[in-house]
């Protein structure tokens, strides 16, 4: 079973968020897939990583990078993995399975509703499944483990 944390933004954007925790994945020695909804999400967030302040350096690709098994970080909107990453992160509602991952991040709009209710969903499902679930909420220093 796959370690599931629900991340709950309230005090920033997915492109201001996700590098942070892509560098903590980096800095663990770990490689990511970024599973995103669909091709325009995916330019977004490759343009956000390569202009990413904190951390300066997130090396990452996509399908049409060069040498895609060798990127640490690679987007996709097919769940292609072609460095074998443990981690995955699942952003804009993606509803990715988790299966063969050691860990996935679920990323969501706390001030959007639809994706507070779908975040909602799929805890209830993975939770039904038997994964190992935590919820975190962005806090004014940071993030917040809930019980």
């Amino acid at each position: 079973m796959a370690e599931i944390g629900f991340y709950h933004l309230t005090r920033t954007g997915l492109a201001q968020a996700l590098p942070a925790l892509l560098g903590r994945t980096l800095a663990a020695g770990e490689t990511a897939l970024v599973a995103c909804p669909d091709e325009t999400m995916m330019a977004a967030l490759d343009d956000a990583l390569w202009q990413a302040q904190n951390p300066d350096w997130l090396p990452h690709g996509t399908a049409q990078s060069p040498y895609p098994e060798l990127q640490p970080i690679f987007l996709t909107t097919d769940m292609q993995n072609p460095a074998g990453a443990r981690f995955l992160f699942r952003v804009g509602g993606v509803e990715a399975p988790v299966e063969g991952f050691a860990r996935a991040f679920d990323l969501f709009d706390g001030n959007d509703e639809a994706q507070v209710l779908a975040a909602r969903a799929r805890w209830k499902a993975e939770k039904a499944a038997g994964h190992v679930l935590a919820y975190w909420k962005q806090e004014e220093s940071g993030w917040g483990e809930k019980p």
